[in-house]
Order: structure tokens, then C-alpha cells, then sequence
């Protein structure tokens, strides 16, 4: 990635949202299914339950992404365009975790009738919410929690997953895919920071979703063991 020059008020969001993700990274780790899956202590039906109720917030990623591009006024139509083609890269995502659950020997209608458990539906319902406000340019710290999932972690569960059962292929596509793919999409969104964060206000409020994001993620992982 090249070299980018933030602007002073672009810089103070980026500290800060990193600040937020080492948070995010000590609360994540603590959480049950995260330890017994980089612990590779995963079992089979960990593995399925953590599927299914992943597709569940991926299926919905697109919608809120979608609502926050409609959101942007004329003079942010290049956010506009940017988001509105992140979503198109990804709207089809959830096909990835169906394929893996169906590589564990699932059964397709499971996960395909599955459920939003507690946290994927507090995490939809904020996200909806925010995309539904004008210019909600604090969706760029929602982002940064989700994107850097992919970017940080992804590479690095689906190796473990891998490892831990002994499949003929590889059952953990969807993160295997996000690793490569979101390094792309986070040096989109270090220029979206730039672009859209111009004052104390805009730092406040993005960073204030990224914790409430991080939040109710490490909830959702929480509430896989609660099935």
C-alpha cells in the first residue's frame, strides 16, 4: 500500500480508532469460542454453529452498507460511489459460509434457515439505525472493526480451522478469502477516514461506533455458544 498523508484531523480518527481495535483485540480474545478456536480446541458442531450464525450478519451486510450509501448527500457522492461498490463486492459473501457448512457435512436448509441470535441482531439493528441518518459518516469506524476482522484475523483463523479437522478440502473459504481480499478494502478505507473526517465532531462519532460495533460483535461470538 502506498504511503498515505493524512490530514491532522484524519490522523487524530486513525489513533484513535486504533486505540478502539486494541480494545477489541483483548475483548475478542477472551471470548469463549475465539479461545477454543485459536487454542484449536474448535470442535465440529463449534465450527457449524459459528457458520450459521455468521451468515446471518454477512446476509445482512450489504443491506446496511447499501442504506448508509443512499444516506450521503450530493456533496459526498464519491463516499457514495466507494461504499456502493464495497457492497457490491460483498453482497454475495454469505454463499462462502454456506459452501464451508456444507464441506463439514451440513446440511444446507440449516443454514440457510438459521436465525439471528442476540448480538447479530443488536449489531443489525445499530448498523440499519446509523446507515438510516444523514451522511453517516461515523459508519467508516463500524468498518474499521469488521474490515479489520478480515484483514488481522481471518488469514490466521482459517489456518487454524484447517488444521484442527481433517477434511479433503479447505472448509474455511470465507475466511480464507476475507484475509486476502480486505487488505484491499482497508487501504480504501484509510482514504475514506481522510475523506470524511473533518472535525473533533466527526473523530467523536466515528470512533463512538466503532466501540459500540466492536461491542456487539465480540456479543454475537458470545451468543454462538448460546444455541
Amino acid at each position: 500500500m502506498e504511503q498515505l498523508v493524512l490530514t491532522p484531523t484524519g490522523k487524530q480518527c486513525l489513533q484513535s480508532l486504533l486505540q478502539v481495535w486494541l480494545d477489541f483485540d483483548l475483548t475478542l480474545s477472551k471470548v469463549p469460542i475465539v479461545q477454543r478456536l485459536e487454542q484449536e480446541r474448535l470442535s465440529l458442531e463449534d465450527y457449524q454453529r459459528l457458520l450459521v450464525d455468521l451468515r446471518q450478519q454477512v446476509i445482512e451486510g450489504a443491506r446496511w452498507i447499501t442504506r448508509g450509501a443512499s444516506s450521503f448527500e450530493r456533496e459526498f457522492v464519491d463516499v457514495r460511489s466507494n461504499i456502493i461498490s464495497h457492497a457490491k463486492e460483498e453482497h454475495k459473501d454469505y454463499l462462502l459460509l454456506e459452501k464451508d457448512f456444507v464441506a463439514t457435512g451440513g446440511d444446507l436448509a440449516v443454514i440457510q434457515s438459521g436465525s439471528k441470535n442476540i448480538g447479530t441482531e443488536a449489531l443489525h439493528s445499530f448498523l440499519m439505525y446509523r446507515a438510516s441518518l444523514p451522511n453517516p459518516v461515523d459508519l467508516v469506524g463500524a468498518r474499521w472493526i469488521i474490515e479489520g476482522l478480515g484483514n488481522k484475523m481471518a488469514t490466521k483463523w482459517s489456518k487454524a480451522i484447517d488444521r484442527q479437522f481433517s477434511f479433503e478440502h479447505s472448509v474455511s473459504t470465507f475466511m480464507s478469502f476475507h484475509g486476502k481480499n480486505d487488505e484491499k478494502h482497508m487501504a480504501e478505507l484509510y482514504e475514506l477516514i481522510d475523506k470524511v473526517c473533518q472535525s473533533e465532531k466527526d473523530v467523536q462519532a466515528i470512533t463512538q461506533s466503532a466501540k459500540v460495533v466492536a461491542r456487539l460483535y465480540c456479543l454475537q461470538l458470545e451468543e454462538v455458544d448460546n444455541h
